[in-house]
């Protein structure tokens, strides 16, 4: 395939198919105690549940819109769905699955990337898990990999244990929202020991116009275990709104390790307004692997508590924002143990108008002694219209740590391109090439060989069409 030589936006047409709306379920639009209710009962949760929505919910009600960041006021949380159950029941056999909602996931490629790549996959349409499979040699291992509302049923006093402990709804508004009327989401436990040596994927499709999605990943990996997640999100184009809300949360014992790898490619009427946290013990190590591709507005700050002595945090992300978009993106450590280290490094792209921000959180308690944090990230604009900030925080309490932060803002050098175009390469390749090259060391750690969501992209994005 002959290379690209232009900068363009990332080609939506796979991801903007849409189906029609067969969902036999819809809660009203708005956010009421009746509507939380009405949520629980149809989930059959627990009464600790139902007490925890409804508290998390009065505390929505008490809490203000953040201010600190892009311009969301165009999201009416009057005019959100927060419930759609699609026409389906969540099964083992992607033959169950209506054949609509299958095909869906069919031109996304799951399904396949299961067969060559996956030790277990997981689905949700909307608000519910319509598929989800793991392979046998893991269950006889004791790796659970399940859907929410099943870890809720079957490992209740897990999820008890640790629902909404990294992210308590006091965090902020959409925390709240999202403990109020959650629905969906992965759970996954690995036993102590057990190292899973194939990843795991669930992937979120949002098909319903006006309509928010707030899945709850909660992964606990145990002392000694290792693991690596990804998760995969895409939905098609509307002239309204919609919303997602999400919640991570990734519990990495002693001398653990846990891989979080995730794909964002919401369409670009979408809020992405999603938490996620790790709290990580001794001599353990989380490494998030991130790119932000999609959604109209999006703030995303992964953070990571190092809370034993020696544990460790990988941050590696990539934003890329057009026309219409503002993406706010980042990474936030806490280091609360002595020698912990942490190392964030991003890249960011904008073009076309578009507003890309980094901003991130270095939290140095006084009893984290000989910590490290390096801090890396680097900006692109490609044109004079684009917007790019770097919004670094630092507070630092101990005296004996090694803190870093380095930061670049610029656009494509012309001195770069004279260069090029003096070995005989064209000026539009030239550029393309500068990009590819401020991009790849990046993108090689995403999981290019298992989202396959990400394949897609990122073979259009190398080749310059970005």
């Amino acid at each position: 395939m002959d290379k690209k030589t232009y900068i363009e936006d990332i080609e939506r047409t796979l991801y903007d198919i849409r189906n029609d709306d067969t969902s036999i379920y819809k809660s009203h639009a708005g956010l009421t105690a009746e509507i939380v209710r009405d949520i629980s009962q149809r989930k059959n949760d627990p009464k600790w549940m139902l007490d925890f929505r409804l508290s998390s919910l009065e505390v929505y009600n008490s809490l203000d819109i953040p201010n600190w960041g892009p311009n969301i006021s165009r999201l009416k949380m009057d005019e959100i769905v927060t419930y759609v159950k699609p026409d389906a029941k969540m099964v083992g056999s992607w033959d169950e699955v209506p054949e609509e909602i299958k095909n869906t996931f069919d031109r996304l490629g799951i399904p396949e990337a299961e067969k060559k790549s996956l030790a277990g996959v997981g689905a949700q349409y909307d608000s519910e898990v319509v598929y989800h499979s793991i392979q046998k040699r893991l269950t006889d291992q004791g790796v659970v990999y399940t859907d929410m509302e099943t870890a809720l049923t079957e490992y209740e006093d897990l999820v008890q244990e640790h629902f909404m402990k990294l992210v308590p709804p006091k965090d902020h508004k959409f925390a709240a929202l999202h403990g109020a009327v959650w629905s969906g989401g992965s759970f996954v436990y690995v036993p102590k020991g057990v190292n899973v040596k194939i990843p795991l994927q669930s992937y979120f499709r949002l098909n319903a116009a006006g309509a928010g999605q707030f899945e709850h990943t909660l992964i606990i990996v145990e002392p000694g275990a290792s693991l690596h997640f990804i998760e995969g999100c895409s939905a098609p184009k509307y002239n309204v709104t919609n919303l997602h809300a999400g919640c991570v949360e990734l519990f990495v014992g002693e001398g653990a390790r846990l891989r979080y790898s995730t794909i964002e490619n919401w369409s670009r009427n979408m809020m992405n307004l999603n938490t996620k946290r790790a709290l990580v013990e001794k001599n353990g190590i989380v490494e998030w692997v991130s790119g932000s591709f999609g959604s109209a507005v999006s703030m995303l700050y992964p953070c990571s508590v190092l809370h034993g002595e020696g544990a460790r945090c990988e941050f590696t992300g990539v934003t890329f924002a057009s026309k219409g978009q503002h993406l706010d993106t980042g990474a936030s450590v806490i280091h609360t143990a002595p020698n912990t280290s942490a190392t964030i490094n991003t890249r960011t792209i904008s073009k076309s108008g578009g507003s890309a921000t980094y901003r991130s959180a270095v939290k140095v308690t006084k009893n984290a002694h000989h910590a490290k944090c390096s801090v890396n990230c680097e900006s692109l604009m490609l044109d004079n219209k684009s917007r790019s900030d770097t919004l670094p925080v630092m507070d630092i309490e101990a005296g004996d740590c090694d803190i870093g932060h380095e930061a670049k803002i610029g656009r494509i050098s012309e001195d770069a391109v004279f260069y090029l175009m003096a070995r005989g390469i064209d000026e539009q390749e030239a550029r393309a090439m500068i990009v590819r090259g401020f991009v790849e060391p990046i993108a090689k750690a995403l999981p290019l060989e298992y989202a396959v969501e990400m394949n897609n992209l990122i073979n259009i994005e190398l080749e310059g069409a970005m």
